[in-house]
């Protein structure tokens, strides 16, 4: 049996399919300027806390909003706003046509 290197497997939390970690954009909980809690994306996977990962589109965004997906996979007790995740998304695409 020969030795291969590990590769992280996530689950998108929008369309459900396996990835590699690297094809996946982390999200965690943050908060927004007046405190309030938000998914703000974590794209160099650092950020403390629980995260949880989807596909850097906007189709997997609308998934993941559509089925109320941010809060249960971060375990958060109420709704959070995604819009942060919306902008990044929105900016990372805006930046790939130029």
């Amino acid at each position: 049996m020969t030795e291969s290197s590990h590769v992280p497997i996530r689950t998108c939390i929008g369309c459900r399919e396996r990835a590699t970690r690297s094809e996946l954009l982390r999200v965690v909980i943050g908060s927004d300027a007046s405190g309030q809690s938000v998914v703000s994306p974590d794209p160099r996977g650092t950020a403390p806390g629980r995260g949880a990962h989807l596909h850097p589109t906007t189709g997997c965004y609308d998934l993941a909003v559509r089925r109320r997906a941010f809060s249960r996979a971060l375990r958060a007790g109420e709704a959070l706003s995604s819009t942060p995740v919306a902008e990044h998304l929105t900016a990372q695409q805006h930046l790939a046509q130029h």
